[in-house]
């Protein structure tokens, strides 16, 4: 169960390499704290299930080369945070990752799919979820959440099994190539902080000169809530920051002014956030950012993403996938804003799947018509 000693760590990687696959889940805190406080590791192969207890000071010896072995696939259910920890770890994403609830979305399950859901519908088999938001920093662990822990894993290596054979044979497994490829991407877990402002609500109101010294503030949050490992809201909420770029403050004086804002909470009486405003002021006017907002060259955008959707739904239908995986509104309104170079909808499975078709529709060349009560889709030439 527990996998302290060296002997059982190296009966796990060989079982990994034997069967080729690998099963994993972490538990984590992350409320108080920048980067997630790893709690448990758990592991999981054909052959067995077991715990690894990082608070105990055990390490993962032999299991980190298996992380990086492309022959063994790794298995996770929503696994994007547990690689994140896992990048940090390491130092480079593990590989050769299958994500089950991707895959289940792929498969005809629906969008975002709980791992206890989908054990219920594959093995009806229903797991105790009540031990989701314990502490799992807290020692001991009791018996329910070890077996909490347990069941996370126990159920992934058959899991992936049936679900991945099934994509096989309806030629659907390739389709996914893309989207697991950039879980192992370190560029997906890299934090640059001078980009971290065009996730700001309300950037795209401000002047340029005033959106650069909301990218120095931003940045300079960013590399604070790391170096104290608090969350970022903590060091200085969003709200703040932008009303911080709209004022400029020139001083400690100035800073207390605004609303959220405990200049010794700044943790060095707000000098680094003063000094992140000077920057932004003084950025020379070529390189002042930008955010591009969108050209709508459709003037029904929501009339024709409505369109859109009952194409995307036509399709999900006909292919059994859920819609969200096919295309989520956000895709469909940047389309419809003419937004293509960098669109999903026009790469990999779902350029053939649907983009293509969502492409001949906003062209003119697509249309839909009812026929026997249901959405059918026709070229224009062949609808007359």
């Amino acid at each position: 169960m527990f996998a302290h000693d060296d002997e059982t760590l190296a009966f796990i990687a060989d079982s990994a390499r034997r069967t080729g696959l690998l099963a994993l889940d972490t538990e984590f805190m992350r409320e108080k704290t920048y980067f997630a406080r790893l709690c448990l590791l758990q592991f999981a192969t054909e052959e067995g299930a077991w715990i690894i207890d990082p608070l105990t000071g055990a390490g993962l010896g032999p299991i980190a080369d298996v992380l990086l072995d492309p022959s063994v696939v790794k298995v996770l259910h929503a696994g994007s945070q547990d690689l994140e920890i896992l990048t940090r770890m390491l130092g480079t994403p593990p590989v050769s990752v299958f994500d089950t609830q991707v895959a289940a979305t792929l498969a005809g399950s629906p969008s975002q799919v709980g791992y206890a859901r989908l054990v219920k519908d594959m093995f009806d088999v229903d797991i105790d979820k009540s031990d989701t938001y314990s502490d799992w920093a807290r020692r001991p662990l009791t018996p329910a959440q070890i077996e909490y822990a347990l069941a996370d894993v126990h159920f992934l290596p058959p899991m992936y099994r049936q679900i991945s054979e099934r994509l096989e044979s309806e030629g659907r497994l390739a389709w996914l190539k893309a989207d697991f490829e950039r879980l192992s991407d370190p560029s997906t877990y890299e934090v640059v902080p001078e980009e971290q402002f065009r996730r700001i609500k309300r950037a795209s109101t401000l002047s340029r000169r005033q959106l650069a010294v909301l990218q120095q503030a931003v940045a300079w949050r960013e590399v604070t809530a790391q170096r104290r490992d608090l969350p970022r809201r903590w060091v200085i909420s969003d709200e703040t920051l932008v009303e911080v770029a709209r004022r400029q403050p020139k001083d400690a004086a100035g800073l207390s002014e605004l609303r959220g804002i405990n200049v010794r909470g700044l943790g060095d009486g707000g000098a680094g956030l003063l000094e992140a405003v000077r920057a932004g002021l003084d950025l020379a006017e070529e390189k002042l950012p930008r955010i591009t907002k969108r050209v709508r060259a459709i003037v029904d955008v929501e009339g024709v993403v409505e369109l859109m959707g009952a194409l995307v739904r036509v399709a999900a239908g006909e292919h059994g996938v859920a819609v969200p995986l096919l295309a989520t509104r956000a895709d469909l309104e940047r389309l419809a804003a003419g937004e293509r170079e960098e669109s999903p909808l026009l790469q990999g499975w779902r350029k053939a799947l649907i983009g293509d078709a969502l492409v001949e529709l906003v062209e003119g060349r697509l249309s839909l018509r009812v026929a026997d009560g249901k959405v059918v889709p026709k070229l224009v030439e062949d609808a007359r």
